[in-house]
């Protein structure tokens, strides 16, 4: 299993200037290359303070290829739906090729309403519109003189530059959360699968249906690989982890529900299972995500038991990205924590 390290911007102006989040977040970038961790992952949103600090994964990654050495980049997600494919085709290349090949991309379909009304992009019909989108963004990398024509975009005898270092182009990921079929679905296309358990039930139902319909489309995802995103907080005791954990997550999870507040008066036939989603996060606490598992946190060996746990849940699992921005946490809370993780919880797990 690999670790790696997962940012999703939740800080406001008040709370945190911008500079202070990317600077911070980038120091940590460079201690996960240093310490071996596998990769970094950032997210995309707007209008917001969840997410609001990255409405560009990849300007925020190119940073990061520029300070670091060996540690892979992974977009936590692009939302395709908001985006041309040729534009999708062309930064990325461009991230890869800048990089030299260390580019992961990972897509998600978006699910706040206030994003879709921002950009006049309707939210039924969201599927058809991310699938055709992906579908394009591979023909684009791989093809030349790629002509398409759909209900949401059209482009004729497109030869996107520059090309991808990677052949026959980068990694392909897709987030998914509650739908059983898309999960399956994922697996169909011969994407890799991201989770967030988030305070949801683990679903290892779902991953074993992904890893069963998983067939492969390219040589750029042979087989099915999981990648799970998880808030981590190590300490010397679990006491004074579970202390500031739950302060963080707490923190973490009052921006989540403010955000998902825009679903309380919207419904979408894409998004059946998203219009209580308010009212759920409202009934958990931040204490709740450490306790059910959906947070990872305590000294070296009880973090040792909980990804045991956790693995025994979900399934197999093939990388873990360990979020440690998570509430507005600063550098100097996440960097030892990180550290701690490096120097104690990874060789045990090698073994």
């Amino acid at each position: 299993m690999e670790f790696g390290i997962s940012f999703l911007p939740d800080v406001a102006p008040e709370t945190m200037s911008a500079s202070e989040y990317y600077q911070g977040v980038l120091a940590l970038s460079r201690l996960a290359d240093r310490l071996g961790y596998s990769h970094v992952k950032m997210t995309e949103h707007y209008l917001h303070p969840y997410g609001g600090y990255c409405p560009s994964p990849l300007n925020f990654l190119t940073a990061v290829a520029a300070q670091t050495e060996r540690i892979r980049l992974m977009t936590g997600c692009l939302l395709p739906s908001f985006h041309h494919p040729v534009k999708i085709a062309s930064y990325t290349a461009m991230v890869d090729a800048i990089s030299n090949g260390r580019l992961d991309v990972g897509y998600a379909r978006a699910y706040l309403p206030y994003e879709f009304e921002t950009f006049d992009v309707p939210m039924d019909g969201s599927r058809e519109r991310f699938e055709a989108t992906i579908a394009a963004v591979t023909e684009l990398w791989t093809e030349e003189n790629a002509t398409r024509e759909t209900p949401f975009f059209s482009y004729r005898d497109a030869t996107t530059l520059p090309r991808s270092v990677q052949a026959p182009h980068p990694p392909t990921y897709v987030a998914a959360v509650r739908t059983p079929s898309s999960f399956s679905r994922i697996g169909e296309l011969g994407h890799g699968l991201l989770i967030t358990p988030g305070g949801l039930d683990m679903p290892a139902d779902r991953v074993r249906a992904y890893r069963e319909a998983f067939q492969p489309r390219t040589a750029a995802m042979p087989e099915p690989r999981v990648v799970a995103s998880l808030p981590l907080l190590v300490g010397e005791t679990d006491a004074e982890a579970n202390r500031l954990a739950d302060r963080y997550l707490q923190n973490y999870l009052d921006v989540w529900t403010s955000a998902v507040d825009s679903w309380n008066n919207v419904s979408s036939s894409d998004y059946a299972s998203y219009s209580g989603m308010s009212r759920f996060l409202r009934t958990m606490s931040g204490t709740d995500l450490r306790l059910t598992g959906s947070a990872i946190v305590g000294t070296p060996d009880t973090v040792i038991e909980r990804i045991h746990r956790f693995v025994e849940q979900v399934g197999q699992v093939d990388t873990i990205l360990w979020q440690v921005d998570f509430g507005g946490m600063p550098y100097d809370v996440a960097a030892p924590s990180l550290q701690l993780f490096a120097d104690e919880v990874m060789p045990k797990l090698a073994v």
